[in-house]
């Protein structure tokens, strides 16, 4: 392989321009602010008025931030304009501005400089020891390639059913799916219905869950699986990924399929073809995208349970999906593990992990944790007919930017909204990321100290 030439910028820099972090968050808070801008305008909705701030913002942050939490009906509120704000804002957050940017900075032919290839890195999850100039235009190109092909094959039902605006809606649900956005144009069919209409359609269902999964798996997993052929071999964290996203798809469906088996509201009239079917859809839907196939509301106390374990968890790290991460789980049970044995180091398949991923998965999982815990409060405050498991069901919707909902974020007050906004948002670009986004621009480089050893008992 030919060695990675970068463009080295000699000039002075803003040092806040240093940070990957902080210009990562300042990039999605910039697109949701402009996006919540435009979709207040009259004539982007069929009513023709301006709409509210608060609800135009929280649209924009579910859109950028890949949720699908809503407030307004996508189809019923919203006309093709509207609509094609809320695409624009979906692709462009589930990539990530960075990630285009620097693409189109290889497109007009200009080599990337130091900083610009760490923000790509950080970008998409991805380390210094990859190519990332050929990760960029992987991920650009992967893409467009999976999002076609997905539109192509939706419109196979959708032009039937819905004349030339099929094809409009086959490429909104494409790039949506792939984004694990949720954001549907089913609304004909009924306010806030989402897929229920059509959860008898496997056509639909399993191109959409397919979409999903592609997405979730995260551009550095496509990368490797690509250079599959000429290496025969693959990356450690690629391994763990698929094998943890099986895992996960196969029991979610048998446990979603057991709970809901008899629930008349739910999947209980349905023939066992169409319960097997729905309980991986809503497997998929359930840790990434936030498409409801049955009614979430309706489901059992202990389906809603599982639901928030499974949206917490989330997809895989540089992906478009949210949650702590596969990978982060992993690392956290493997820890556990590994202290049951007596060992000192945290072992998977035989490999030792570096203590900072076990540090950083313990900080993101606590921090997490912490979020869905005080927006869960605060809508238990705000939303007083909302249950304990319901408000705990939004929030780890918002944090993990699933967007399945029970109904609170439509119906929320001013205050529960804008916390559900602070949660999506911090939940796409990660709460360590947005803490180091903070700390390194207000402080100091840290001076190596030789500091005392502390002696704690614990457990």
């Amino acid at each position: 392989m030919k060695p990675i030439r970068y463009a080295v910028d000699r000039k002075k820099e803003f040092p806040l321009l240093k940070n990957p972090a902080l210009i990562i968050v300042s990039s999605f808070a910039i697109l949701i602010l402009l996006g919540a801008l435009l979709l207040m305008l009259p004539f982007m909705n069929r009513q023709g008025v301006v709409t509210p701030f608060i609800n135009a913002l929280f649209t924009a942050t579910s859109a950028t931030c890949v949720t699908g939490l809503i407030v307004y009906d996508t189809y019923v509120y919203f006309n093709m304009a509207g609509q094609t704000v809320i695409i624009a804002l979906i692709q462009l957050g589930g990539l990530g501005l960075v990630t285009l940017t620097s693409f189109f900075y290889l497109l007009i032919g200009k080599r990337m400089n130091l900083r610009t290839a760490h923000l790509a890195q950080e970008s998409v999850s991805s380390d210094e020891k990859i190519d990332t100039v050929h990760l960029v235009k992987m991920v650009v190109f992967l893409t467009v390639t999976i999002e076609s092909v997905g539109a192509l094959l939706l419109m196979l039902y959708f032009v039937p059913e819905f004349g030339y605006y099929g094809i409009f809606m086959s490429v909104f649900f494409s790039i949506s799916a792939y984004c694990n956005a949720g954001f549907d144009l089913l609304g004909m069919n009924g306010e806030f219905s989402s897929l229920i209409s059509i959860n008898q359609n496997p056509w639909v269902l399993t191109i959409l869950m397919l979409l999903i999964i592609s997405g979730g798996l995260g551009f550095v997993v496509w990368q490797d699986l690509w250079n599959f052929r000429r290496r025969r071999r693959l990356l450690l964290h690629s391994k763990i990924v698929l094998a943890t996203t099986a895992a996960l798809i196969l029991s979610g469906a048998v446990l979603f399929l057991i709970t809901e088996w008899s629930n008349p509201k739910t999947m209980g009239d349905m023939s066992i073809g169409g319960k097997v079917l729905n309980s991986f859809f809503q497997s998929v839907t359930t840790r990434t995208a936030g498409y409801d196939s049955i009614s979430n509301p309706d489901m059992n106390p202990i389906s809603k349970l599982i639901s928030i374990i499974y949206m917490f968890i989330g997809a895989a790290p540089g992906s478009t999906g949210g949650g702590i991460k596969i990978t982060t789980m992993v690392v956290l049970v493997m820890t556990v593990v590994s202290v049951m044995r007596g060992r000192t180091d945290t072992v998977i398949r035989s490999r030792r992990v570096d203590k900072m991923i076990v540090y950083k998965s313990l900080a993101v999982t606590f921090l997490a944790f912490l979020l869905v815990v005080i927006t869960t409060a605060t809508l238990l405050v705000t939303e007083s007919s909302s249950s304990e498991i319901d408000s705990l069901f939004e929030s780890t919707s918002a944090f993990a930017t699933v967007g399945l909902t029970v109904g609170i974020s439509a119906e929320a007050h001013f205050l529960g909204k804008l916390m559900l906004i602070i949660t999506m948002f911090l939940g796409r670009v990660g709460p360590v990321s947005f803490a180091l986004s903070i700390s390194m621009a207000a402080a100091p480089r840290e001076k190596k100290q030789v500091m005392p050893e502390a002696r704690l008992w614990v457990g």
